[in-house]
Order: C-alpha cells, then structure tokens, then sequence
C-alpha cells in the first residue's frame, strides 16, 4: 500500500491505494514501445517532441502507467528544455525520488510512487515560488481536462 494525494471533482483528498507491480513483460503489453522503454527502462525522450507545450487548460497530467496524478496544468511553465516543466506536483506523496548517477553527473530522478515509473529528474533552477523544475518525459504522462476530473 502507498499513500497518495489525488484531485478529485475540485478538492483534494488524501487515499491509501494499492502499490502497482507489474513484470517488464506486462508492461510492454500495455505501453506503446517509446512509453515502456521511458518508464520501465528509465529511457528519455527526443527534447521538443511532446506537444504538452500548446496545452493551456486547466487540468492534471497523470501517470500513464497508473493514473497516478502527477501534475496541475497550473504549475507548467516553459523551461527552454524541449521537455514539459512543473515547479510543484499534486503531492509529494505521489512522487518518489532517488539519486542518478548515469551520465557521469548527480541528477535526482523521479519516479511515480505508486508504479515506481521513471518521469524523468528534478532539478533546483526552476521558477518560484519553489524553485523546482521537474523535468518530466511526455510520453510518461497524460493530460487530463478539469472538465473530465
């Protein structure tokens, strides 16, 4: 079990749900090849390719493994990176994270906490109020409208 924090008819409420474990194979059954390789081999993809950039509504960008919300529209900003940016998610109880030291560099990765998928990395040269930019891969999310919450 794992805790998470959802948005749910415009408020906020804490559940404790079940923690998604699925083998490599499974997941490769219900992702496309370019969404399993980015969350369940914690590969990356091409900068400028999502078109989360053009999208301007109110809403939530969820985990495209489990639905987990990740995200408020509302904390997307343009970060010149090629790849969708958030200074704050839902919850921090929805994300976990743990140190990178692929590249030859210290990054902090982030994962969902409920699937354990890879997002993408946090770094500290975002915008305020918090200073954060998640620097999150398209294809390991989906937006979701207010209208359909």
């Amino acid at each position: 079990m794992t805790t998470v924090r959802i948005y749910d008819a415009g408020q906020d409420r804490v559940l404790e749900v079940d923690k998604i474990q699925k083998s490599d194979e499974e997941w490769a059954k219900i992702l496309t090849e370019e969404q399993h390789e980015i969350t369940t081999r914690k590969g990356t993809e091409v900068p400028g390719t999502c078109l989360f950039e053009q999208v301007h509504e109110a809403g939530i960008f969820r985990c495209i493994r489990c639905d987990t919300d990740l995200f408020r529209s509302s904390t997307k900003f343009d970060s010149g990176t090629g790849w969708p940016s958030y200074n704050e998610p839902v919850s921090q109880l929805n994300l976990a994270e743990q140190p990178d030291l692929s590249l030859g560099r210290v990054r902090t990765e982030v994962l969902c906490a409920r699937c354990d998928a890879h997002l993408g990395h946090v770094f500290d040269d975002g915008p305020p109020p918090t200073g954060k930019r998640y620097c999150i891969n398209g294809l390991a999310i989906r937006f979701v409208p207010e209208s359909k919450l």
